[in-house]
């Protein structure tokens, strides 16, 4: 029945895809974050949805009379070379056909990110889009946080099979990027019950990251917070929720998530660390062999550790998007993927620094303030989890780049109440960055 009802969900959709395409980005997001065709048992569950729905997005945007500009600054333009760079690796890959199945995945995603940026251009597409990945995610954080107060977090959660946060790693690390929006949207609500709604799902959202013993996730947690704290306006209701919740949940957890937890002092004496740390040296040993190109996508491989790496019988995955780019697309790659997101992060701070004191524009520095947040996450976690190409932080990049160009517009178009001191210099900075 499931399989039937979903179905007809996404079909009966087209229709309104193609008139106004921004939908279709919606639903994307929930088919690429919540997965609902993995909670089927029939032919749905691996039936083609994504590639459905993002036909019909493509089709609906080019029949659209909507503008089709994509914002163009630094950003935009590391992020394209990134993109490219990713293309020539894989025309150099070590293991060319694994690599091209990868490398296909990934350009989907890039294809769609970019759709996106050309559609959520307005205020209320990008809290549609914010909402949507929130209701996606949050919907794993609410059912591992009480699938973790049934079982007395016994048991590790984990999110849908066949998806980039399958694992309970990755699955740590996607809540822990969720959460800032969460935020968001509980800053910019004027409902009391949506904002008590969203306090109490962030709660089981951060028990559920408890839950996945997680450490790379458990640490990204830590310094986020700290981040969000600085970041955030109405610190007092965070500081309350931290003091009260934070301890309840760790008097919650079993002596096993705490020894879990002990090993990132003993690192050396834990075998999956050093197995990680095997890997690290492997990427890093293939960069110096071929440092532009690198050994391409998937050169994780078991065949390839017994040449490049100090254990070869010891095969790891990447564990960590830094050594995961470095691996796969060199030095130059790791180069553009870490400027990318400190131009992100960068981007944001532009829309928090010409925000400051237009009130009409409070949601946008919210939005920038937690982008940022986000990204302190996914830099501190995925330090330690190999999630370099997953939609969720492009999706951070995108909506960094969209709110840098909704307050270009804004401030440009005269449209604020007040404009920002040094307002001359901020002007000819708009221009030149063509927003």
């Amino acid at each position: 029945m499931r399989d039937y009802i979903l179905v007809a969900i996404v079909l009966g959709s087209l229709p309104f895809i193609l008139r106004r395409p921004f939908i279709g980005i919606l639903l994307w997001c929930i088919f690429s974050y919540m997965n609902p065709h993995r909670f089927t048992y029939g032919f749905a569950y691996e039936f083609p949805f994504a590639a459905i729905i993002a036909g019909a997005t493509i089709a609906g945007l080019l029949f659209s009379k909507e503008s089709k500009r994509i914002p163009w600054n630094s950003l935009t333009i590391v992020w394209v070379l990134f993109i490219l760079w990713m293309c020539l690796t894989t025309l150099f890959a070590l293991i060319p056909q694994d690599a091209y199945t990868e490398w296909e995945r990934s350009m989907k995603i890039q294809l769609m990110t970019f759709i996106t940026i050309i559609l959520m251009t307005t205020r209320a597409r990008l809290n549609a889009l914010v909402w949507a990945i929130v209701v996606s995610l949050g919907f794993f954080g609410i059912k591992g946080g009480v699938f973790t107060l049934h079982t007395g977090g016994q048991d590790m959660v984990w999110g849908p099979p066949g998806s980039f946060i399958e694992g309970n790693n990755s699955l740590g690390l996607a809540l822990v990027m969720a959460l800032p929006l969460m935020r968001y949207l509980q800053l910019n609500t004027a409902s009391f019950l949506v904002r008590y709604g969203i306090s109490a799902v962030m709660v089981l959202t951060v028990l559920s990251i408890f839950a996945s013993y997680s450490r790379g996730a458990i640490l990204a947690v830590a310094a986020m917070g700290l981040f969000l704290l600085f970041k955030s306006r109405k610190k007092g209701p965070i500081i309350l929720m931290a003091l009260v919740a934070v301890p309840l949940m760790l008097s919650f957890m079993p002596e096993e998530w705490f020894e879990r937890l002990h090993t990132i002092k003993t690192y050396e004496q834990d075998a999956s660390a050093l197995g990680r740390i095997n890997a690290w040296w492997f990427a890093f040993n293939v960069a110096v062999e071929r440092p532009l190109v690198g050994g391409g996508f998937e050169v994780f491989d078991p065949e390839l550790f017994q040449r490049y790496a100090p254990v070869p019988d010891d095969f790891h995955d990447a564990h960590s998007i830094y050594f995961q780019v470095l691996g796969e697309h060199g030095f130059v790659g790791l180069i553009l993927f870490m400027l990318l997101g400190w131009l992100s992060f960068r981007s944001a701070a532009w829309v928090i620094r010409h925000t400051k004191e237009i009130a009409e524009l409070t949601w946008a520095r919210d939005l920038a303030s937690m982008i940022q947040v986000s990204l302190i996450g996914y830099a501190v976690g995925g330090a330690f989890l190999g999630l370099a190409y997953f939609d969720l932080y492009y999706h951070l990049v995108a909506i960094a780049l969209l709110i840098r160009a909704y307050v270009s517009r804004e401030i440009l178009a005269g449209e604020a109440s007040f404009r920002p001191p040094g307002e001359k210099r901020a002007l000819h900075e708009i221009e030149r960055e063509g927003g």
